[in-house]
């Protein structure tokens, strides 16, 4: 895994591939350049190197909920600081930076407020088979080989969120 300069140029100079999350389709180009240069330093094929992302996709019955569920794991996520200096690399620092600091100040319900809905729209998933389809699509027309989707259901049930990823799974993949 890798989200950085370094952590990229490190798997791709001497990994077969890298596993990369927490980042929108835009933001796939930027990525991927830094481990395929490394790998072509390292006199190694750059197309031949595994670009395996874990796309988050959001299970529930309407968008709200979806967007709500979002707020919460940005927040859990992007508030700390390794992926937080990651996305202020790939230029979220200032529209992050006021739920960043609500989040720093004990503020969790300000810092949820304070998720941009930009930010929602560019790293996780929602909505209908044709809308998810569509945004993992985009995901490997900019470079990803490897997509890993991440069903994330709405319940803190453990049997219902196996019924819910299954039933997304079944969904995603019919016919």
């Amino acid at each position: 895994g890798a989200l950085r300069e370094k952590m990229l140029a490190l798997a791709g100079s001497e990994a077969d591939g890298v596993i990369i999350n927490w980042l929108a389709p835009d933001d796939v180009p930027k990525v991927v350049s830094v481990a395929k240069e490394a790998a072509a330093a390292a006199g190694k094929d750059p197309d031949a190197l595994e670009i395996a992302c874990r796309i988050f996709v959001v299970t529930a019955a309407d968008e709200a909920t979806a967007r709500g569920l979002a707020r919460f794991m940005i927040t859990a996520y992007l508030t700390t600081p390794v992926y937080s200096a990651f996305h202020s690399w790939l230029g979220r620092g200032e529209a992050l930076r006021p739920m960043t600091e609500a989040w720093q100040a004990g503020d969790r319900q300000e810092a949820l407020k304070l998720v941009p809905d930009q930010v929602v729209d560019d790293v996780l998933v929602f909505g209908d088979r044709r809308r998810v389809w569509e945004k993992i699509e985009a995901y490997r027309r900019n470079g990803v080989t490897l997509p890993i989707v991440n069903i994330v259901p709405v319940s803190l049930d453990a049997a219902e969120r196996s019924r819910m990823s299954l039933a997304a799974f079944r969904e995603l993949t019919a016919p």
